[in-house]
């Protein structure tokens, strides 16, 4: 009876006639309209009949599909959309489970038209917002139908073209309807972004291929509708941009495999693409993920070849660029610590030639060029990125960077060995340059944050190492940070100008706390710059960079005080040029009469002393006339001018300190203190790097002895006393008492902080001292008394003492009792 009933129209089911209503004879006349609205108000009017509805159009539209009646297949999809777009009841999710097979026969089927057709409709039904959850939908075979579209390579460009389209749409209808969806399968998990994202990247990476193909440029605006690249792209930035906090990691490993699968990294053009995308897409918050995710890859590929890493490094170094305007957060110094650790590889590699440290027949051979590729990558990577840090968090790299920097001292020791001495070269020249990197462009009111004690302290020690490139790199940092004003360009070249105006130099005002800096660091500067001065192996770059810092400090941080040390500090370079106890080259010499000039030259004309510019001037044209080799024009040139013979320089042509004091000190400055000759202090750094030289030991100890002699003492007359007398000696046993207190408490400081091994070697120095000592009074005491019987002639008829037991003595017969 059923059976009967289904083959007599007038006894089926009013939905199944309303269904088949909507078909035409002819299906190129298309649904009819009338008998649609009638299907569309008898399933808005009967809600429970719609999963029927649904059934049965799903049934007639796999049979047309067998039959290859493709033109109903089409009609059929038009009323289910319909049908989507007015229906929003309870029972739409079984209506919509008949809805998702049709799509998934459309997609199966080898029809290009078809496959496009059930994508359409697919898009369609994700931008509908239903009203009711569903608990068991699932999206897995419209993920990975949709992913091999986007990977057709149809023999018809334009069919190719649309099927890579409707695949893209299709996954953006997928993400579209889970992201926000927490009933639905969760589209984040591995499983699914292993396959979203390739295929995304997939059509990006195609981008020139469609373009270059492209017909004609008439045509281009439309063609840019059709291009799968731009679709892409978009589709990227919106998943990207619902990603959650914790999707970021899933929806970015995916991006890193396909760049390492396919070779993207090494000319890096795509993959800097691919992150300019993904950083500029998500939440400004979840931004130090990506940089930890690139961080964490570049360390897992720390044995790839080095254009690889060098292109993971390009793409980290744009990435934080972008993340730093953001919130960067912890990943900081984690990002600093992970390059300087690949740098120190890159440098291991360089020097052993394997990533193994031992080459054998398997190992793979390192291009030394490569590897040095790859670290100026990393050091321009520091750099772009601190120079986007705010002052406290670059102040706090620059710290964490310098304490990485291996120096010759206690704290600090060296490898040995040949190896271990090219390393550490190696690794104290490419940290020094990521120093530079980020010290460029810093800016700081207050030199006591800028260049705090333990810094400077560590980074002029570097200033006394043999080696040329490195003492370069030093006077560079410390030319960065003084310069604060943009005036180090203006002293690239040296030379005598006659006016300063012409540089247009920016000058203010010493302020305070720069004032307590130089009081508390500046014999330790001009120490480091006498020493660098007096180096054999100085070249022209060497001096251009001690001119410019003298010029810097004289303009950034000077006083009247620190103007008379600055003068001074370079009437003893002039000294060493001219009594050469080091030795120096004629070169050499020439450059220090010269780098003197060329800053007398300077700070006479910033002091605006007339008498003090006349005598400079002075002594500048007669070198002009009579020794032009003693001037920056000739000496600082390509091919210097120099002469063969230096002795006898006559006073004529040399700055007289004499001269100098007499015409500062009519205009306020300090002439005392202008008329001390300038001698460095000598500290534990030279006897570390083995500075210490014999003129400077000498002098220091005749200083020293002359402070101390016993005539010196004696010529002083006797003083009466008085009331002020004795009100003075109060004052100054109170002054004795708080340097006592205070050498106290360094004693102490230095007790509770100092390493173990300096406090044992001071301590064993100490104890070795005093043993010797007693030694002497023990010698003296318990020596027995001389022979009566005189002394005796010991070899080479130098008179000896012969010493005779107690028991074995003849004593007078008075002694006796």
């Amino acid at each position: 009876m059923y059976g009967v009933c289904g083959c007599c129209g007038a006894l089926r089911p009013r939905y199944k006639r309303l269904v088949d209503n909507i078909f035409p004879e002819d299906p190129e006349d298309g649904l009819v309209k009338t008998n649609m609205e009638k299907l569309t108000f008898y399933a808005l009017s009967a809600p429970e009949k719609l999963d029927r509805i649904g059934a049965y159009l799903s049934e007639r539209l796999i049979r047309d599909v067998g039959r290859h009646r493709y033109g109903y297949v089409c009609i059929a999809m038009e009323a289910l959309d319909q049908l989507l777009m007015a229906c929003h009841c309870q029972s739409i999710n079984l209506f919509v489970e008949s809805f998702l097979k049709m799509v998934a026969k459309l997609l199966e089927s080898e029809k290009p038209n078809l496959q496009i057709l059930g994508t359409n409709s697919f898009v369609k039904f994700a931008n509908i917002e239903e009203d009711t959850p569903s608990y068991h939908r699932s999206y897995d075979f419209f993920v990975s139908r949709f992913s091999e579209m986007c990977h057709s390579s149809h023999e018809d460009l334009e069919i190719k073209t649309k099927i890579r389209m409707s695949g893209i749409k299709g996954l953006q209808g997928v993400v579209r309807k889970t992201v926000n969806d927490e009933l639905q399968a969760n589209i984040w998990d591995p499983q699914h972004m292993d396959k979203i994202v390739p295929s995304l990247l997939f059509n990006l990476q195609h981008v020139e291929e469609a373009e270059s193909r492209s017909p004609s440029p008439l045509q281009a605006p439309e063609k840019e509708k059709e291009n799968p690249a731009e679709l892409a792209e978009r589709c990227l930035r919106e998943l990207l941009g619902r990603a959650a906090f914790g999707n970021i990691k899933n929806a970015i490993k995916p991006v890193l495999i396909h760049l390492d699968n396919h070779s993207l990294w090494e000319p890096k053009v795509f993959a800097i693409r691919c992150f300019k995308i993904i950083m500029y897409s998500i939440q400004p918050q979840h931004s130090h993920l990506v940089i930890q995710q690139l961080l964490s890859h570049l360390d897992a590929n720390s044995r790839s070849a080095a254009t690889v890493r060098a292109g993971i490094v390009e793409v980290l170094s744009e990435a934080a660029v972008i993340a730093a305007t953001g919130s960067v957060g912890p990943t900081v110094l984690e990002m600093f610590n992970t390059l300087l650790r690949q740098l120190r590889l890159s440098i291991d590699y360089a020097l052993t030639g394997s990533y193994d440290g031992a080459i054998s027949l398997g190992t793979k051979i390192i291009k030394e060029h490569e590897e040095r590729m790859f670290q100026e990558a990393v050091i321009k990577t520091i750099g772009s990125f601190a120079s986007t840090l705010p002052t406290y968090q670059r102040s706090e790299v620059i710290l964490f960077i310098m304490s990485k920097v291996p120096l010759p001292s206690l704290h600090h020791p060296m490898e040995a060995g040949r190896t271990g001495e090219n390393r550490n070269r190696l690794t104290q020249i490419m940290l020094l340059k990521s120093l530079l990197q980020v010290s460029t462009g810093f800016q700081s009111n207050n030199m006591m944050s800028a260049l705090p004690s333990n810094f400077l302290d560590r980074l002029l020690s570097t200033a006394l190492m043999e080696d040329a490139e490195i003492r370069l790199f030093v006077l560079e940092i410390l030319i960065s940070f003084i310069d604060r004003h943009g005036n180090r360009h203006k002293f690239s070249t040296i030379s005598t100008l006659s006016d300063i105006s012409v540089l247009k130099l920016k000058v203010d005002k010493c302020s305070r706390q720069d004032t307590i800096f130089m009081k508390k660091h500046s014999q330790q500067l001009y120490r480091h710059i006498y020493l660098s001065c007096k180096e054999e192996t100085n070249i022209q770059k060497h001096y251009e960079a001690l001119y410019g810092l003298l010029a810097l400090i004289s303009i950034e941080l000077a006083n009247e005080e620190v103007v008379v040390d600055l003068i001074r500090l370079v009437l003893a370079v002039q000294d060493v040029a001219q009594v050469n106890e080091e030795n120096l080259p004629v070169y050499n010499r020439c450059a220090l009469y010269a780098l003197g000039a060329a800053y007398l030259n300077l700070i006479s004309q910033l002091t605006t002393v007339p008498a003090f510019c006349q005598h400079i001037h002075e002594v500048i044209e007669t070198r002009k006339k009579e020794a032009p080799y003693m001037l920056p024009e000739d000496v600082f040139v390509e091919r210097p001018r120099l002469t063969h013979n230096l002795d006898g320089v006559v006073i004529e042509l040399l700055f007289r300190q004499s001269k100098i004091s007499e015409v500062l000190s009519g205009s306020g400055y300090n002439a005392d203190r202008l008329c001390v000759p300038y001698i460095p202090q000598l500290t534990d750094e030279d006897r570390l790097s083995k500075r210490k030289s014999i003129g400077e030991t000498i002098s220091l100890q005749v200083e020293v002895e002359s402070r101390n002699s016993p005539e010196k003492e004696e010529r002083v007359p006797a003083e009466e006393i008085t009331y002020e007398t004795l009100k003075k000696a109060i004052v100054d046993s109170v002054a004795v008492e708080e340097q006592e207190r205070e050498r106290r408490r360094q004693v102490v400081e230095k007790f509770q902080k100092a390493p173990f091994e300096e406090i044992a070697a001071h301590c064993g120095a100490r104890a070795s001292l005093l043993q010797s000592k007693l030694n002497q009074i023990f010698e003296i005491t318990i020596r027995p008394p001389p022979s009566p019987s005189g002394t005796i002639t010991a070899a080479y008829g130098q008179p000896q003492n012969h010493s005779i037991p107690v028991y074995e003595m003849k004593f007078p017969d008075l002694c006796v009792y």
